[in-house]
């Protein structure tokens, strides 16, 4: 990424950092970025729920829990720096135990979500608009091969070599590379 100096009509190159450097963390800062602008991601996704942990009988918590516009769930997984060897299957797992949510399920754990920010909304309401369903008897989500979106700033080979696999195998999961920049006293998110 470049700076555009229109005095000089040049350009100068925006040094790339590390989250670390910048002093971000995953929870505080980039699953918040992700919550509150989720087409940073590509696509539009309703977030239904931050740091899930209703999976029954273990204390696991994905990072992030949305819908495409397709009423598919959408397993999105954050990382900072580095995206460690074991995302994919980490990812895989949670995917697996949303697999099992009904339509009624996934509104109740969207509907949690707004009464824990107090929005006052009312999430079957809310689904139908995002989904564009105007027949409240013909809402049925997550139905379809649950989604995976992984974050990280740097990917590892096993990563890397598994994602290309599953793709190949016709799943459904993205990587976008989150990159922190820094040009004076500002810092900069660059996702591709």
């Amino acid at each position: 990424m470049y700076k555009i100096n229109k005095s000089t009509n040049s350009i100068e190159k925006l040094k790339e950092s590390s989250f670390s450097d910048l002093s971000f963390n995953e929870r505080d800062h980039l699953q918040e970025w992700i919550a509150k602008n989720p087409e940073s991601l590509g696509e539009e996704l309703l977030i239904i729920q931050k740091e899930y942990s209703g999976f029954y009988n273990t204390n696991e918590r994905l990072d992030l829990l949305a819908l495409d516009k397709e009423s598919n769930l959408v397993v999105i997984e954050n990382k900072l720096d580095d995206s460690g060897k074991d995302v994919v299957g980490q990812a895989i797992k949670y995917a697996a135990y949303c697999s099992r949510n009904t339509t009624e399920e996934i509104i109740k754990i969207y509907q949690e979500y707004l009464d824990s920010n107090n929005n006052g909304e009312d999430a079957r309401e809310s689904i139908q608009k995002f989904v564009q369903s105007e027949d409240e008897d013909e809402l049925f989500l997550g139905q379809n091969e649950e989604r995976i979106i992984i974050v990280a700033n740097k990917y590892r080979p096993e990563v890397t070599s598994t994602v290309l696999w599953l793709l190949k195998q016709g799943h459904k999961i993205k990587c976008f590379k989150a990159t922190p920049i820094r040009f004076e006293e500002h810092a900069f998110l660059n996702i591709e």
